[in-house]
């Protein structure tokens, strides 16, 4: 049996702006939309936002606003295109002992991504 993708099922304070700095900002697309919900992806990078006005918000999680790792092809190349936007870098592209070259983001809602490459 095969596991075909995942989907990252998120609270989100406002889902206009949160749903805004995944399209313009992390390059991802709408798979489909309501009021209170917005799908988007990016290749197989799927997120589920739904606006929970009254959630934690994920900057008082602390380690636990981190919801995903994410392996792709061209690291440095992600990172130079997240470097050129308003993006908040949480961890610099850098080489890690555990045999991955990574960096990480922050989200506009506060949740916490990171993107590696294996060496």
């Amino acid at each position: 049996m095969k596991l075909n993708k995942t989907r990252h099922v998120l609270a989100v304070p406002d889902l206009k702006i949160s749903s805004a700095f995944y399209k313009d900002q992390l390059g991802f697309s709408v798979d489909w939309e309501d009021e209170n919900w917005c799908f988007l992806y990016r290749d197989s990078f799927y997120v589920m936002l739904g606006e929970c006005k009254d959630a934690i918000p994920p900057h008082e999680l602390g380690d636990h606003q981190y919801f995903a790792y994410v392996d792709v092809e061209d690291i440095d190349e992600l990172y130079n295109e997240f470097s050129s936007k308003e993006i908040e870098i949480t961890s610099q592209l850098a080489d890690k002992p555990w045999g991955q070259r990574e960096f990480g983001i922050k989200t506009k809602d506060g949740h916490r991504i990171m993107f590696g490459k294996e060496l």
